[in-house]
């Protein structure tokens, strides 16, 4: 890939992220002071860096604690900072929800507690119902990231399978108000779908998260199916008078952050589309119709003339049939390339948190010419995309992007350059 494209569009990956930064997204949406204490809990990728940009803004003495995936802690004064496994949970996670239930028993109506939640916090808060294990819980992780279903139906069910999701965090802390604070990391921004909400109930019934296993055709562990197949520890109502007091709101998200990516790209004097914030489905077929897109503006000057950057948000999925290394975004990003093969375009699909997948990149770069420069190492790029290891291919073309933690997570960023 030529540099200046390169340079081009880590620019816009760079704006995306910093329009998500924990200090300027807090700063507007900081809760009215109580007359009692102040606690933070918090979740997710991102959650150390919003409680230490918190810590700095809040003028009044605090305490709580947050978890955040290993590795993206940071320093902080007041809030205690715990690191756990994802995508799948570990015991340290479960120690983790334990210490931010904890955190908010024995409150009074004059205290506060303020819910940091970010993307992660799925996985990052383990806390099996009943007579089920850390174990069982890691296999329905598995199961759901396995099935290729979206984020708001993996979500809708671990809320069924959890002592902790669904609202539980908040109606623990009554009768304190909860004021929580989201960077959306979910299509449509449903506050309740982020870190399947540990403090924000919804109207998913165990019924309807049945009917969403089968319609979905996942295959649950035994052990889970039988707890959803009872009618054990529902999620908290929302009509619950215990949630009257508490507010919520979106403080990020991939829209805001798309728009600054978009502002950036006018500045450097490429017009920018926004397809949309919200794109959700297989990585690999959402990634056809962006070709389809791309040759028609390459070809054509249509639906947006030349010179363009076309840029998408959203959460796509990748359903296992392989057994290679990549995330979703570079799974995206292959089958762009091999479907958008000889147009002359420059890509970058990258996952705002820093990490894609298992491995330690963001994502990745391609371009036209991608294809066939991999077939010029003997590897087959279609079948690379069938096992699901769209790692190797960047990898062997150095071409992985890798910026490392960003402390923030607005979900998928792509942008397809054609000059």
């Amino acid at each position: 890939m030529d540099q200046t494209d390169r340079t081009f569009l880590t620019a816009l990956f760079d704006a995306a992220v910093a329009a998500a930064n924990p200090m300027q997204a807090l700063a507007a949406h900081l809760p009215e002071r109580p007359k009692g204490r102040t606690v933070v809990v918090g979740a997710g990728k991102g959650a150390a860096q919003l409680a230490a940009a918190f810590e700095t803004l809040w003028d009044g003495p605090l305490s709580g604690v947050v978890v955040t995936r290993y590795g993206y802690g940071c320093p902080t004064r007041s809030i205690r900072v715990l690191e756990a496994a994802h995508p799948v949970p570990d015991a340290a996670g479960l120690a983790a929800s334990a210490a931010l239930m904890q955190a908010v028993q024995g409150l009074g109506p004059d205290d506060l507690v303020v819910a940091l939640v970010c993307g992660g916090g799925s996985a990052l808060l383990p806390m099996p119902p009943g007579n089920l294990t850390l174990e069982d819980e890691a296999a329905l992780n598995r199961a759901l990231l396995a099935s290729g279903a979206p984020i708001s139906v993996m979500n809708a069910i671990r809320k069924q399978v959890s002592g902790i999701k669904g609202g539980r965090l908040a109606r623990a802390a009554a009768p304190a108000r909860v004021a929580t604070l989201v960077v959306s990391d979910v299509p449509g921004d449903d506050p309740a779908q982020v870190a399947s909400g540990p403090t924000v109930p919804d109207a998913t019934s165990r019924a309807m998260a049945r009917r969403l296993v089968a319609n979905w055709r996942i295959q649950l562990p035994p052990r889970i199916a039988e707890w959803l197949a009872g009618d054990a520890g529902p999620a908290p109502d929302p009509a619950d008078p215990v949630f009257v007091r508490h507010t919520v709101q979106v403080i990020a998200s991939a829209r805001l952050s798309l728009e600054a990516a978009a502002a950036r790209a006018q500045g450097l004097g490429i017009p920018a589309a926004i397809l949309s914030d919200a794109i959700e489905g297989e990585a690999r077929e959402v990634a056809r119709v962006h070709a389809a897109i791309a040759r028609e503006v390459a070809s054509r000057n249509r639906p947006f003339a030349r010179p363009v950057v076309i840029l998408s948000g959203g959460e796509t999925t990748v359903t296992l049939r392989g057994t290679g290394k990549g995330g979703r975004n570079s799974e995206f990003l292959l089958a762009l390339a091999l479907a958008a093969e000889g147009t002359p375009f420059a890509a970058l699909a990258a996952d705002t948190d820093g990490i894609d997948g298992s491995e330690q990149n963001a994502g990745a770069f391609a371009t036209g010419t991608s294809m066939a420069r991999l077939r010029a190492t003997g590897r087959d790029p279609a079948a690379l995309l069938a096992n699901n290891d769209a790692w190797t291919a960047f990898d062997a073309l150095g071409d992985l992007f890798a910026p490392g933690p960003t402390g923030t997570n607005v979900n998928d960023f792509r942008a397809i350059l054609i000059r």
